[in-house]
């Protein structure tokens, strides 16, 4: 492994010299600082984490809050979390992973301690009881998700609002008068998790205006739930004939019972789903869908986050479009004939 004294020999500088200009804590003349970097790149030297962060009061470590919950989606959490560790090392900074459900107790963890010199927060509920401490804090952070007031906050998410409007509007446009909505498990709900309230809103906001009959359950996902859930609305709602799916382990089983009981898809029952891409393309039915922009915001956080770091960065909250792919699973209304 290269020293730093290897360097500065390198260099023909001092070892001081060379530290200096790894930690910008001196004004090095500029001739002396592009040989001692081009020194540093010939020999592939890395600084060790713990002197980096003595040379400089930084860690050069990002702490990622992914709290891993039994009820929700874990793949598409990951693909958020391998996109913030990619995105991270690309500006110089490692992740430090905190999967437990902590809550406040984290975000103190990391605040009282030299273990990070910023977060990003994971799994965010409309009110969620980190927020205090994050607004408290001098330490920046990002949240991958939106809260109910998001004052003091910089956040990043799809517009899940938009994106339950999308949905229930492709279904009306196809003549689809009643839709079910297969949701997220009730735990999801009874959190107040922003994204799952913030779909339901834009859902039930849209159905409401175009005068469309709209019914929510929540399912735990899984073959046993699913077939209660879709008896339970098919019972209460004989003529159901759209569907969207905001719960990626209700997909297959969906599909699996609406075949079983005669009714084809699209032609009998239209299904729009809320997932990740590869989701929707590799369903026994190519789904019709909003896909969720995991890499995206991923990518998005770190970036706010690296701007903060850097002192320019400001409290906003960034939205990231929806995008409706029609694919094979939805289609006209029973007996429609069009507007």
């Amino acid at each position: 492994m290269v020293t730093l004294a290897e360097v500065a020999q390198h260099a023909g500088v001092s070892a001081s010299t060379v530290s200096y200009v790894l930690s910008g804590k001196r004004s090095i003349s500029t001739t002396t600082r592009q040989r001692v970097e081009e020194s540093i790149r010939t020999l592939g030297y890395h600084p060790n984490a713990g002197a980096r962060a003595l040379a400089s009061s930084r860690s050069n470590i990002i702490a990622l809050m992914i709290p891993l919950r039994t009820d929700m989606y874990v793949p598409v959490m990951m693909e958020i979390a391998i996109a913030v560790a990619t995105t991270a090392r690309a500006h110089g900074y490692d992740v430090l992973l905190l999967t437990g459900e902590e809550g406040p107790d984290a975000v103190r963890r990391v605040t009282g301690s030299g273990l990070a010199d910023a977060m990003i927060v994971m799994d965010v509920e409309l009110r969620d009881e980190r927020l205090p401490l994050l607004r408290g804090t001098d330490r920046p952070s990002v949240l991958i998700g939106l809260p109910a007031d998001t004052s003091g906050l910089t956040c990043v998410d799809l517009d899940f609002r938009a994106t339950g409007a999308l949905c229930v509007e492709h279904l009306a446009s196809l003549g689809h008068r009643d839709i079910a909505v297969i949701g997220e498990a009730p735990g999801v709900y009874e959190r107040h998790t922003g994204f799952a309230e913030r779909t339901l809103q834009g859902l039930r906001g849209r159905a409401l205006e175009l005068g469309l009959r709209l019914l929510h359950r929540p399912c735990e996902g899984g073959y046993d739930a699913m077939a209660l859930t879709l008896s339970r609305i098919f019972d209460e709602r004989p003529g159901t004939s759209g569907f969207v799916v905001q719960n990626e382990a209700a997909v297959e089983p969906l599909l699996a019972l609406l075949r079983q009981q005669g009714r084809a898809v699209p032609e009998d029952v239209s299904v729009v789903a809320v997932c990740p891409e590869q989701v929707a393309t590799q369903a026994s039915v190519r789904l019709t869908s909003v896909a969720v922009p995991a890499q995206e915001m991923g990518r998005h956080a770190v970036e706010q986050l690296v701007a903060k770091l850097g002192g320019r960065g400001s409290d906003e909250v960034v939205l990231l479009p929806p995008e409706l792919t029609v694919r094979a699973s939805s289609g006209p209304a029973p007996g429609w004939a069009g507007p």
